[in-house]
């Protein structure tokens, strides 16, 4: 019997979209005002789930407070009131549109969530704009 628990999160950031081998007009063409060179900025909203087994002595497939602080420590932390280009290492080669950022969170969070756990993903760049990552 396999259960998701899920949790919410929030942080706000901001970037740009584009690609440093690129010409200005190809960013501008790609990328629009995403490319803007003094960056912009979102509202993010993140749901990370963990579907597993329900653990027979706890009654839980994950305790949502460690899922809580995983989230503050590993994502919130490192990405709330950021420029995600310039203050996270992670994106300093890679372009944080919302599929990378998912990816990186997912990959930030899975070491942390025990094998025999699935990871899944969703962030809401807009409140009409989402991503979901699962892993490979």
């Amino acid at each position: 019997m396999k259960v998701t628990v899920s949790r919410k999160a929030h942080f706000n950031a901001a970037h740009r979209l584009y690609r440093k081998d690129w010409s200005m007009e190809k960013n501008d063409s790609v990328f629009g005002k995403c490319n803007n060179p003094n960056f912009h900025g979102h509202n993010y909203e993140l749901i990370v789930s963990v579907t597993g087994e329900i653990d027979q002595e706890t009654g839980f497939v994950i305790d949502v407070k460690i899922l809580s602080d995983l989230i503050k420590a590993h994502i919130e932390n490192a990405f709330d009131h950021k420029n995600l280009n310039l203050d996270v290492t992670e994106f300093a080669d890679l372009n944080p549109t919302a599929e990378n950022i998912a990816v990186v969170i997912w990959n930030k969070l899975r070491k942390y969530i025990d094998a025999n756990k699935d990871l899944e993903v969703v962030l809401y760049e807009t409140p009409r704009n989402f991503v979901t990552y699962k892993g490979e």
